[in-house]
């Protein structure tokens, strides 16, 4: 077993200096205190502190990126309340205090958990309980929610500063570009693009899919793939005529969802998709919603991992850069 290197002059001299310069205050603390009596103001003022000193760095995060780029930044024991959105990683549900839904956020829930500070996505509301907060004196940070891969690592380092840890999210940030530009390497190598058709929803008889502007079109691309409902702007229902007019090669949908749980045979015998190409393979991959359309620090390694599944002849290598 290796021996622990001997502390330096220097660093014994920083530390002696800093607990003396806490001796030196918390004496100068107790006279004042004694000067002005028991209920003085002083008093009360150490009180204030003492009790935002228990509600230090006590953060609520407020949509799934937040919370997954707090944890990937070790920052777990600092978050106290999460909303229903943060799926990543599991353990965030079982242990911090739910807020709500992201857009239905329950002011008085996130107040009563005391935080120094909330960090939620852009969008994140409805907007009268962000005025409450904001009323309480609750710093709020919101984050921008871009698409594009240098928005993702721009995001990432905002929610690190915001948290105080902004050289750990540098570092974060710069290994998810390094998997960004692996991934640019691998989409030059890829066969004839796949047009795919992101199903959000299949209930009622009508087809909910991800048009142009939306977090389902964005990794399509970064897949290397052509989004088959280019057509519709946003999440949109869209014909059966129209689906068969996209001419979809493969269908995307999200795993483990009671709104979309047909099968590959349940879903090729429908109408609007036993006439697309889809159908001639049952062409259906489903993946996990977050991971998929989170956006976040596991990004390039979801689009790589639609990438494989859509161009199996292509045999995708995995991304080589540090997680």
């Amino acid at each position: 077993m290796g021996t622990l290197p001997a502390p330096s002059s220097t660093s014994l001299a920083s530390f002696r200096a800093k607990r003396l310069g806490r001796e030196v205050a918390a004496a100068a603390i107790i006279t004042l205190l004694a000067v002005a009596g028991p209920a003085g103001p002083l008093e009360r003022l150490v009180g204030v502190v003492a009790a935002q000193a228990q509600t230090a760095e006590r953060i609520v995060a407020a949509g799934g990126v937040v919370t997954e780029v707090l944890y990937a930044l070790g920052l777990q024991d600092k978050v106290v309340g999460v909303d229903t959105t943060s799926q990543w990683p599991p353990e965030a549900q079982k242990d911090k205090k739910s807020v709500g839904y992201v857009r239905a956020l329950s002011a008085e829930g996130v107040l009563s958990l005391k935080p120094s500070h909330v960090i939620a996505v852009e969008g994140a509301g409805p907007p009268d309980a962000l005025a409450l907060l904001k009323e309480s004196g609750t710093p709020i940070t919101m984050i921008p929610e871009a698409l594009t891969p240098e928005a993702v690592v721009s995001k990432i380092a905002a929610i690190g500063k915001a948290a105080g840890a902004a050289e750990p999210a540098q570092q974060l940030a710069a290994s998810v570009k390094a998997r960004f530009d692996e991934l640019d390497k691998l989409r030059t190598g890829l066969p004839k693009q796949k047009r795919v058709l992101f199903v959000l929803s299949l209930q009622n008889g009508r087809t909910m899919v991800g048009g142009r502007n939306t977090t389902a079109d964005a990794i399509i691309a970064l897949a290397g793939g052509v989004n088959a409902a280019s057509a519709v702007e946003g999440f949109k229902p869209m014909t059966d005529e129209a689906i068969i007019t996209a001419g979809p090669d493969v269908v995307l949908m999200m795993r483990h969802s009671s709104a979309h749980n047909a099968g590959p045979d349940e879903l090729f015998a429908m109408p609007a998709f036993s006439q697309t190409p889809a159908a001639r393979q049952k062409s259906l991959i489903r993946m996990d919603g977050l991971y998929l359309l989170g956006f976040g620090p596991r990004t390039p390694n979801a689009a790589r991992d639609l990438m494989a599944e859509l161009y199996p002849e292509a045999k995708v290598a995995q991304l080589s850069a540090a997680k």
